[in-house]
């Protein structure tokens, strides 16, 4: 190691003006072990500065190179792993921290203690030195190889002292005093010594001198030990003193805490009395009013509401630790526990027979109702029991189980009532509907058994509102009235029902008024007892959940949620949950009533589907507005959907018997009965669903429609063996237009433009395939013609063929002098009149297309005879104005 470090000193550190100190064989922790040095070195110029270099050989391992330098300053701790075990491993911090394996224990301890001497040599700020063994920093290092390195480093780093700033003056003072000081430091030096020398026997002969006081002094010194014992006597007889006074005062100090004590408890116990009797005392008057208190009268009901509040306030007391242990609490919270209990048997007792009166005085009023179309007004029996709202809520939350008996109670009994009432409502509607009235009693006396809507809607029932009956025999209603029976057939298409020259727009309208009325009526009726449900029985608060036991309890076929905390049932369903559960149990019959009047209206006219869809969309509409989840708009919603179907069946219906329609083999077509009855459906249907929400669903039902019409007419155009097909098609789609142009159905307008398309083509077709006949001869002779050029001769070299030469074309001009064309036209006007229907008013429209396309044909024919016959002077034997004339003479003449 020695060479090693001479060769460094040479090589490395002597041409940069650094002496080497200490140096220590290493590898990087953790890594493949490529040995290196760290050397410590100081610069030989002023101010010097202390460096860690690391040297490390070179590739080709010849000579040693210098790699990295850290500045001493930078060093911040020094970690040498472990201070009582040896370890070869230690950590330098600069910038980050290296971690190194020394070659030896040994070197490593060397160079820690370098590091060490050259911190607390040259450095302010001194380095932390961790797990380093404090012997290492305090004691020379071990003899040997080691000992000469680390003893030249010491020598090295002591080598030289500086003198501080009092050295200087002193020196500076003293070779002042000698003038030879600097010139003859020997002789300076003798004189130092000699005086020296002096001081010294001067010290010793004041020592000598000094003995009589020394003496003198500690015969001072034992007076004064004398004088200290007396004292400390004193102070021990002044300390027992004292310790009596202090058990004294102790004494007195716990008498003053027990005085203390006792009045803290005494206050506290006053307290806690005042607490029981403030909180835990009833009035006498409160008292009274819970026993004896008039539940009939308002005075009576307001003074049992604040004694049963009061009561509960004082029940709901939060209480003390300790305090339910007392004996007068107990007693006390008992007797609360019986006057609750004996208030709440009297309470619930009270509001059953509430109750039951209630519903006697509103059955006493049902038969005035019953006669007309409205639902007897509950306004009355819900002001009364609203009084009762507070206690129905002290019940709620004292005794559950007698509030929810009260609930059954009040749910089985309302709802035998609001069905009595709402079976003889809708008995009334559809008397209405039907124009049935009853004769000899009044309404309210008569058997059900008698009356025949009864009977229709006890089938209805048992059908759940279906209808059944062959597509082809229509089902009819027949119902007697007071001595005439009206007999229904089918409408639109035999749309399942009635004729529309029987039920006119009047019972149309009619049966629209009863069902408004019907849907009218019963909305104010639910939304009150809504209303009311949600006051008297308080559930407008959410109760909380947290820490309870739920339960699921069925009450007469309604589920009620409950959970309990502290022994007091609390619901946990919502408000709305729990109201709507209540109304389902209360209104049950309105769905399947409102179910057998819609089979009703829809028996009696299918078109009255598209009345009851209007209506009830409406409604629902209003109802999900108000409340979405609400059991009328439920309920609405339900019977809504049975509406559609009805409204979709009705369609379906329609299609089905457009398919199924057959036409007379011996009469023309003329306008089809389902183009006019779709006319009806589109007029009525318009006016009913103006501005109404449901106004897709009609849309969607006129695409279906007007597909099925459109097939529908095609279908009967191709098997028509009296009428033309054309004939057919022109018409048909002609009133169609004209029926979607008057009635401007935005939905239809493509199938608007497809019937003029349709219209109008087959209108040209009729004309053409009509106008071959009037001048045969003449167009087979062109049409031969044609072909000629077809076939690539020249235009006139036409008439040198044979066939068609000039001779035969006067020939075939002959045949069709003015007298016969006119016969010919007349002919064919006869044959169209024969062929078109006179309520659609097509034949002047389709004669004068006729005049038109003949006078092309005329100018066509000229043209020809002008291209193929030139200078030949052959023309028609009759001219345009002639076809003019004859054609406005015939048209005139029939």
């Amino acid at each position: 190691m020695t060479a090693i470090k001479h060769a460094l000193q040479r090589d490395i550190f002597t041409p940069n003006d650094e002496r080497l100190l200490s140096i220590v064989n290493v590898c990087k922790a953790g890594k493949k072990k490529r040995n290196c040095f760290l050397c410590a070195t100081v610069t030989t110029e002023r101010p010097v500065q202390v460096n860690v270099v690391k040297v490390k050989k070179s590739d080709k391992g010849d000579f040693y190179k210098r790699q990295t330098a850290w500045a001493l300053r930078d060093l911040a701790v020094v970690d040498a792993k472990d201070a009582v075990k040896e370890s070869p491993e230690f950590d330098l911090h600069f910038d980050k921290v290296y971690k190194w394996v020394a070659s030896s224990t040994v070197e490593k301890n060397t160079f820690i203690s370098c590091i060490w001497k050259l911190n607390q040599r040259y450095l302010r700020k001194k380095i932390d030195f961790i797990n380093v063994s404090s012997q290492l920093l305090e004691e020379s290092v071990p003899s040997g190889e080691n000992q000469s390195v680390a003893g030249g480093d010491e020598e090295a780093v002591d080598e030289y002292q500086e003198l501080n700033a009092r050295e200087e003056q002193d020196i500076e003072i003293m070779m002042e005093g000698c003038e030879y000081a600097i010139s003859n430091a020997e002789a300076f030096a003798e004189k130092l010594s000699r005086e020296l020398q002096v001081l010294d026997g001067a010290n010793i002969q004041s020592i000598m001198a000094s003995e009589k006081q020394v003496n003198i002094l500690m015969k001072l010194l034992d007076e004064a030990l004398k004088e200290v014992d007396q004292i400390e006597l004193k102070l021990s007889s002044y300390e027992e003193m004292l310790q009596s006074v202090k058990e004294q005062m102790d004494q007195i100090s716990e008498s003053n805490h027990l005085i203390h004590l006792s009045n803290t408890n005494n206050v506290k116990l006053l307290s806690e009395i005042e607490f029981l009797v403030n909180h835990m005392d009833l009035a006498k008057g409160h008292i009274k009013a819970l026993q004896e208190g008039d539940l009939t009268s308002s005075r009576g009901i307001e003074a049992c509401t604040n004694a049963a509040d009061a009561l509960l306030q004082c029940m709901n007391v939060a209480l003390r630790p300790g305090h339910d242990m007392l004996h007068a609490v107990k007693q006390q919270q008992q007797r609360f526990s019986d006057l609750r209990e004996q208030f709440a048997r009297r309470l619930a007792s009270h509001l059953n027979s509430v109750f039951v009166q209630q519903g006697h005085d509103q059955s006493s009023t049902l038969a005035q109702h019953s006669a007309e179309l409205t639902l007897p007004n509950h306004h009355p029996f819900h002001r009364d029991l609203l009084r009762y709202a507070k206690l129905m809520e002290w019940l709620k939350n004292t005794d559950y189980g007698k509030y929810e008996g009260l609930t059954k109670n009040y749910m089985d009994y309302l709802s035998r009532l609001y069905e009595r009432e709402i079976k003889d409502f809708f008995e009334v509607a559809k008397i209405k509907m039907t124009g049935t009235t009853r004769e000899g009693k009044k309404f309210a006396t008569l058997p059900r058994k008698e009356s025949a809507v009864k009977q229709e809607t006890e089938s209805l029932h048992g059908s759940s509102g279906k209808l059944t009956g062959s597509t082809s025999s229509l089902n009819k209603l027949s119902v007697q009235s007071s001595g005439n029976r009206r007999s229904q057939s089918s409408s639109l298409l035999d749309m399942g029902n009635m004729s529309a020259s029987d039920l006119d727009v009047a019972d149309r309208t009619k049966f629209d008024k009863i069902f408004e009325q019907v849907l009218s009526e019963l909305e104010p009726l639910c939304l009150a007892e809504q209303d009311f449900i949600s006051k008297f029985f308080k559930l407008q608060q959410h109760q909380s959940t947290s820490g309870t036991t739920n339960e699921v309890e069925e009450m007469d076929g309604v589920a009620f949620s409950r959970s309990y905390t502290s022994g007091v049932p609390q619901t946990v369903s919502s408000e709305k949950d729990m109201i709507r559960q209540m109304m389902t149990k209360i209104f049950r019959c309105i769905e399947p009533e409102l179910n057998n009047l819609i089979a009703l209206g829809d028996k009696i006219d299918s078109f009255n589907s598209l009345y009851m869809l209007v209506k009830m969309s409406h409604h629902v509409w209003t109802a999900q507005n108000v409340d979405p989840a609400s059991f009328l708009s439920t309920t609405l919603g339900n019977v809504l959907v049975t509406v559609k179907r009805n409204f979709d069946k009705c369609i379906s219906n329609q299609m089905k018997q457009m398919d199924e329609v057959k036409i007379s083999k011996k009469s023309k077509v003329g306008i089809l009965p389902f183009v006019a009855e779709f006319e009806e459906f589109a007029g009525l249907a318009e006016s009913i669903f103006k501005n109404a929400e449901r106004r897709g669903d009609l849309d969607k039902a006129y695409i279906k429609l007007i597909r099925a019409v459109f097939d529908s007419v095609e279908k009967v155009a191709n098997e028509s063996q009296k009428t033309p097909r054309d004939v057919v098609m022109m018409e048909n789609f002609h009133h169609i237009f004209a029926t979607l142009s008057r009635l401007k159905i935005s939905c239809l307008e493509a199938e608007k433009k497809e019937a003029k398309q349709k219209y109008t083509d087959h209108l040209q077709s009729y004309v053409i395939y009509s106008l071959g006949q009037p001048l045969e001869k003449l167009n087979h002779f062109f049409e031969g013609v044609e072909a000629r050029v077809a076939q690539g001769i020249r235009e006139e070299e036409v008439s040198y063929q044979l066939a068609f030469n000039k001779q035969e074309l006067r020939k075939v001009i002959k045949e069709y002098p003015g007298k016969e064309v006119k016969k010919g036209l007349d002919n064919l006007y006869k044959k169209v009149d024969k062929h078109l229907c006179e309520e659609e008013n097509l034949l002047q429209v389709v004669w004068h297309s006729m005049q038109d396309e003949f006078i092309r044909q005329y100018k066509h024919f000229e043209g020809l005879i002008a291209r193929c016959y030139p200078g030949s002077g052959i023309t028609m034997e009759f001219t345009i104005q002639d076809i003019l004339d004859y054609c406005s003479s015939i048209a005139q003449s029939h």
